[in-house]
């Protein structure tokens, strides 16, 4: 990984923070590519399984490109499934993504990801809050996933079962008072017990893509 790793804190990136951001943000934020990408644009985080189904790879494709072509930039984690189809979906439509690493910014993680995330380092944008060199440990990646919720002005789960660490940035997303949107294929899912919970408590079915760029556009605040 060529590009230039630089520390900022959360409020050099997002400006000043509530006390209800503060509670899980990270003391630095890690960087490498183009730190205006996160600066005065609308973000939405497409996030999911990662071991997705064909439909659910699909459906993270069709939902990044459409809120690429709508002038939104996509974040998501760089994982394997449901999150490297959104970042994929973007780059087909000549859009713009952020990752958020659940690993340090020298760490390749997975491996089949190196040239995705080097690509992203150099043209758009990578964040970790874990400083280069640090351990990589499973609990980095529940965090990373606050991260997200944190830098998203709205999260987006396309495909996750009820053990699934995605469920981290929904429940964070809802703390944190940003639009939480559910696909309509899990909403109805008969075996999940988690998108009932989450719409209680706010979440809202997805249905079309209109409704949240219209929400975007027109009601939500940058996020920070």
């Amino acid at each position: 990984m060529a590009a230039a790793i630089r520390g900022f804190t959360v409020p050099e990136l997002l400006g000043p923070q509530s006390e209800l951001e503060r509670k899980h943000a990270p003391e630095r934020l890690f960087a490498a590519g183009d730190v205006d990408l996160i600066r005065g644009s609308t973000r939405v985080a497409v996030i999911g399984a990662r071991k997705p189904t064909p439909a659910g790879l699909r459906r993270a494709r069709q939902l990044a490109v459409a809120l690429a072509r709508g002038g939104v930039v996509v974040v998501s984690g760089l994982a394997e499934g449901i999150d490297t189809a959104a970042h994929d979906g973007v780059l087909a439509a000549g859009g713009r993504t952020i990752a958020v690493l659940g690993t340090p910014l020298d760490v390749c993680y997975p491996r089949q990801n190196r040239e995705l995330q080097r690509r992203i380092m150099t043209e758009h944008l990578a964040l970790s809050p874990f400083a280069p060199g640090s351990p990589v440990a499973r609990r980095n990646f529940p965090y990373r996933n606050r991260v997200m919720a944190l830098i998203s002005n709205a999260t987006v789960i396309v495909e996750a079962d009820d053990a699934s660490g995605t469920l981290a940035q929904g429940w964070e997303a809802i703390r944190l008072g940003r639009p939480l949107f559910i696909l309509e294929s899990l909403a109805e899912a008969p075996d999940l017990t988690w998108p009932g919970k989450m719409l209680r408590y706010g979440a809202r079915v997805l249905t079309s893509t209109r409704p949240l760029l219209d929400l975007l556009f027109q009601a939500v605040p940058a996020a920070g």
